[in-house]
């Protein structure tokens, strides 16, 4: 059974840094991009940033400069690190992966549970 786990949510102050991790596991043919969304409450779902098993990223306009997003194959971990945290960061961060799982015909989504990051003084 293939599954996501994410590490590293918390409470910081403003300008503070966090580094979350999203690590999959279980019977994996397969691991192509990863991501991370967040929402906030009474927000949708929204794309934070994503990349690519080649590394190509994509970050939305709202974190540009300020978060980073890396994984490392080998240990099948996608990393989100940000910085200048701002209040409107808060949100429960949920890591994304398609992932080709052993025995399965393609590759499909897979969400982690959610790890809440909250920015406040």
């Amino acid at each position: 059974q293939v599954q996501l786990v994410e590490s590293g949510g918390g409470l910081v102050q403003p300008g503070g840094s966090l580094r979350l991790s999203c690590a999959a596991s279980g019977r994996i043919f397969s691991l192509n991009a990863m991501g991370w969304y967040r929402q906030a409450p009474g927000k949708q779902r929204e794309l934070v940033a994503d990349i690519t098993r080649g590394g190509s990223t994509n970050l939305a306009d709202s974190v540009k400069g300020r978060f980073t997003i890396s994984r490392h194959n080998a240990k099948k971990t996608v990393y989100l690190q940000m910085n200048s945290l701002k209040p409107e960061d808060t949100a429960v961060y949920y890591c994304n992966a398609e992932i080709w799982g052993l025995g399965y015909q393609n590759a499909r989504p897979y969400w982690g549970q959610g790890t809440q990051v909250t920015v406040s003084s």
